[in-house]
């Protein structure tokens, strides 16, 4: 991709200028304006808004009026290196936004030829100050310097990943793993265990329409590009949908701190799916009901359970990793 070429403005621009995605701005020249990134130079930094001279210090009240000053990028659902990058390569994906901040451009504009290269359609990058990227997300959102305005994936449903697992036992001689959530709902649990997940290369996971959190933002930050290579299912019924799942010849496990045997001696099948619930109220009564059999976590120091991302972690690698 073609970096940045300095101008330098002799004249005073007249008129608005129409910057990303049709927003328009009327600023005076001293203002930071959005720039789409074209030339042969590196990119320069932007002034900093509201930047104050050296040595003189900032209020709090002053440090938020600042921030509210700034003109917000609208409906951003995607920040951060990894779950940025993992989009933009991935051809299902519809971007209509990529900003980034001068600095970052540089470590990304391999992934620009990359998608390039392969033929995706892509919308120019749009350079901005990181002022403008903090103001556009909660306060101590960690974005990195990049962001993204793209779709959601499509939904699937339990039946897509009962066919993938089906393909990978078929073409893969792999077991087929599939995970379920019941009732998790914390987008930092979800997206770790969606990190977790896609790193074990499990062929998919469950989750309830209802009560999940949207699969972006805080989702797809922690699970570091995951997003973009796991299955994920939006199901209403769960206590349906496991037995939809055991039809299939899938054996399906609770786990549970004072389940029957430890994860340690359990030996998956071919096709076998466990069951994490909430931390807290854990597995719903029909949840459990539905289970073949409960697990438990081979745990003996002092603190007797564990974060619910954590323990589908561990299951995760025994089962995925067990011969």
């Amino acid at each position: 991709m073609n970096k940045p070429r300095n101008k330098d403005h002799k004249h005073k621009s007249k008129g608005s200028q129409k910057g990303a995605a049709g927003e328009r701005s009327n600023h005076k020249r001293s203002d930071t304006r959005d720039k789409k990134p074209h030339g042969t130079t590196k990119p320069q930094r932007q002034a900093q808004e509201g930047a104050q001279p050296r040595g003189q210090g900032r209020g709090q009240g002053s440090a938020k009026r600042e921030r509210a000053n700034v003109r917000k990028i609208e409906r951003l659902t995607l920040f951060g290196m990894h779950a940025v990058r993992e989009a933009w390569l991935n051809p299902v994906r519809q971007i209509d936004g990529l900003y980034i901040t001068p600095t970052l451009l540089e470590e990304f504009e391999q992934h620009i030829h990359a998608a390039k290269k392969a033929g995706l359609k892509r919308p120019e990058p749009v350079l901005v100050e990181r002022s403008r990227l903090d103001a556009s997300f909660p306060e101590g959102t960690v974005h990195q310097g990049i962001a993204l305005r793209s779709t959601l994936l499509e939904e699937s449903g339990a039946t897509d990943i009962i066919n993938a697992g089906e393909e990978r036992i078929k073409t893969q001689g792999k077991r087929s793993l599939v995970l379920i959530l019941d009732q998790v709902t914390d987008p930092h649990n979800i997206g770790a265990i969606i990190r977790s997940a896609s790193a074990f290369g499990i062929t998919g996971m469950i989750v309830q329409k209802k009560h999940t959190p949207p699969l972006q933002g805080i989702v797809g930050k922690t699970a570091c590009g995951g997003l973009d290579h796991l299955l994920v299912a939006h199901e209403t019924n769960l206590a349906r949908t496991m037995e939809q799942l055991k039809d299939k010849g899938y054996y399906v496990i609770g786990l549970d701190e004072r389940g029957e045997e430890s994860l340690e001696d359990f030996t998956p099948p071919e096709r076998c799916a466990f069951v994490l619930g909430a931390e807290g109220p854990g597995l719903r009564r029909l949840t459990k009901d539905g289970c073949d059999q409960m697990i438990k976590l081979p745990t003996g120091g002092a603190v007797g359970s564990l974060n619910v991302s954590n323990a589908a972690a561990i299951c995760l690698y025994a089962l995925s990793t067990h011969k």
